[in-house]
This record gives C-alpha cells, structure tokens and sequence, in this order.
C-alpha cells in the first residue's frame, strides 16, 4: 500500500510531460538532500521514502502507463506494492547506479579527494591584454614521503579496526512503524579508513600527510576579466587512502589602469583637446592598450566626439578577435584670460556668424553613440 496518495508528479517536482532523464535527475537531487544520514529535517526519513516510491513507479514504463492512467487505485488493483528497502544499503545501491558516491562519506571504506585550495593573483590590465604566466606559492598537504601515506612507523604496518572490522563503517539498526531501518554511519575509530595506526610516523605523526610549500606556474591567457578563477586540476591538498589530489582555483585581480575605463572586451578612455586644438585641427598622441598612438584631428572638432579604434580594445577570452577602443574628446575652455587673450576673443565673436557653429550632434546624442 503506498504510503501517501500525494501525486508522484510533484513528489519529484516535475511536470507529467517529464522524460526519463528528467525523472532521474530529480530523484538524484531530491535523494542527496533527503536522505536521513545527510538531511537534519525531521520528516526527512518520510519524504526520501516518497521519493523513492515515486522512481520507482514513474522510472518503469508500465507502472508509469498504469499510474498516468488511473492513479493510485489503478497501481493497487494492478498488484503494486512499494518495494521494502534499508536506508544503509541504498548508497551502495545508487553509487552503482550513478556511477559515483551519490550520499559522500557514508559508507564502507573509500579513498577520498583531497581538499581544494585557493590562490589569489593580481596582475595589470596591459598583462591581462596580452596574456601573461605568473608564479604563486602556495602550502598543500603532500603524502608523507617517510610512510607513503599509511600514517604507520617504518617497519610497522596499521592494524584492521577492531571497531568497525575493516569496513571504515558502523551501521546501526532501528525498529519503527515502517520496520527495520540501518543505517550506516563512518566508524568513529578509524574515521572510515578500516585501519588504526598503533605506531604513528616520527614524520607525519600519523596523519599520512605533511605541509609543505610549492610553487606553481600559472598561465593568465589574454582576455581574462578582474575577478575570474583559473582552475588547475590535480595539484591541491592530496587525498587520505591514495585518494586523487584536489583542486587549486586562482582567482585573477586585474588592477585598473588610470588611462582606461574597461567595459567587456572595449576599452575607454579621454583626450584632452585645448579650444584652439579643436577648432583648427591637431594631432595629440594618445594611450592605447598596444603603447602610443598618433590621432589626427579636424578642424572644428567637437566636445564628447568619439574617435572609434576598431579591433584595439581587448582580446576575447577563449575566442577571436578584439573589442573596440572609443576615445571621447574633452574640449578644455580657458579659465583665465589676459587683457588680449579676451581680446582677441571678443572679436572673433564679434565676427563669427551663425554658420561657424552650425551642424553636428548635441553632446549627450555623442555621450549615447560612445556607449553604443
């Protein structure tokens, strides 16, 4: 009889239209949270045993067909009856499955990944145009070379746990109204190693593992933006039991460069053109990202102009090609101003006509075109 009349369905939380990877994607994740070794919840035991009943009908194309047809009554006239399990074995069973430890530490004895670590690089934004390799160093937990990892004296060897057997795991079984439930736990001895080491290594004291500092060459390819992590696979802390060794994930600061402003792959930046450079026309060297760079002006140039250097922002992470540079011109106004100097001014204005400031965009439609 099942133990609910809740809809399978929204037991997994899925639609009716839900394929057979849909099915078993969402019973994987709703077993690692409810499973009673991991989850804390106090209905925990109740709704893993609802999740597995639910699989099991909607993973089965019959039983499915039946339940989709007629519903809880259809399954019982039709003889099904939710399987009995045992919380204990049922890790071994989905490991199998999924091909992997679907609970984590539960269970027998296993080698276990060793931990992650971080590192931290900061570099300048002409390094992260470019591409760059750089050092860090960094402390991991290495297999101790005097023991080889086993934690035990030269010439000594560990001892089978007396607690567990050698299993690395202790189960624990309980009578409830659903019957007998085991569960298996990590020996509390030998935290799951199935081994007790009763002469410790002068070295390591016993753990199997010591300190010891490296360091590491890191390649930054060109393109990569403040705040992204480089993953480098297999050189983290190593792993208890010949386990693999973990991760390092570095983590990329790109310092600002005063001379740009950086937005995606395009870069931005100033020039600093005087009234009398920007009505007659001049040429200024300007910062680009690849070194100096010699920009023509014309005559009459106006202030928020922007001056497009196409392919000459920075490389795309991982791809091809370039953004774009955008150049905005800032039109500098005299502050002060001597007897000619005002002069001199007052008459141009008093010459110049209405067709010497004709045309062109306003100054914000310039500002709205540098950020397009």
């Amino acid at each position: 009889m099942a133990t609910t009349e809740r809809d399978y369905y929204d037991v997994l939380g899925l639609s009716r239209t839900a394929d057979e990877r849909d099915i078993k994607s969402a019973f994987r994740r709703l077993a690692r949270e409810l499973h009673p070794d991991v989850s804390a919840e106090p209905d925990a035991e109740q709704r893993f045993k609802q999740v597995v009943e639910a699989y099991e009908v909607l993973s089965k194309a019959e039983t499915r067909r039946l339940y989709d047809q007629y519903g809880h009554a259809g399954l019982r006239r039709g003889g099904y009856e939710p399987s009995h399990f045992d919380f204990g074995n049922l890790s071994d069973l989905f490991s199998a499955f999924f091909g992997d430890d679907l609970f984590g530490a539960s269970g027998g004895r296993r080698s276990t990944r060793g931990g992650d670590i971080g590192a931290d690089i900061e570099i300048e934004l002409v390094q992260a145009a470019r591409g760059t390799t750089e050092e860090i160093s960094f402390q991991v937990a290495a297999t101790c070379s005097t023991c080889h990892g086993s934690g035990a004296e030269t010439g000594t060897e560990p001892a089978t746990c007396p607690t567990c057997g050698g299993a690395g795991a202790v189960q624990q079984v309980s009578r409830t109204v659903l019957g007998e439930l085991i569960r298996s736990h990590t020996c509390p001895e030998c935290g799951g190693r199935g081994q007790v080491v009763e002469h410790p290594c002068k070295d390591c004291k016993g753990a199997g593992q010591q300190l010891e500092t490296r360091t590491l060459d890191v390649k930054i390819p060109a393109g990569i933006h403040d705040g992204q992590r480089i993953r480098i696979s297999g050189e983290g802390h190593a792993g208890p039991l010949g386990g693999s060794a973990g991760d390092i994930y570095v983590l990329v600061r790109v310092r600002p460069d005063p001379r740009f402003t950086r937005e995606g792959n395009d870069l931005f930046s100033t020039v600093d053109l005087t009234m009398t450079q920007a009505a007659l026309g001049t040429q200024v060297t300007v910062p680009t990202i690849d070194g100096d760079k010699e920009l023509d002006f014309q005559p009459g140039t106006q202030p928020g102009e922007i001056r497009i250097l196409r392919g000459q922002g920075m490389p795309v992470l991982q791809g091809f090609g370039r953004g774009d540079h955008r150049v905005l011109v800032n039109v500098i106004i005299p502050r002060r101003l001597d007897e000619d100097g005002r002069r001199l001014l007052q008459e141009f204005e008093a010459t110049a006509g209405e067709e010497s400031y004709a045309g062109g965009e306003g100054f914000f439609d310039k500002l709205k075109s540098a950020f397009r």
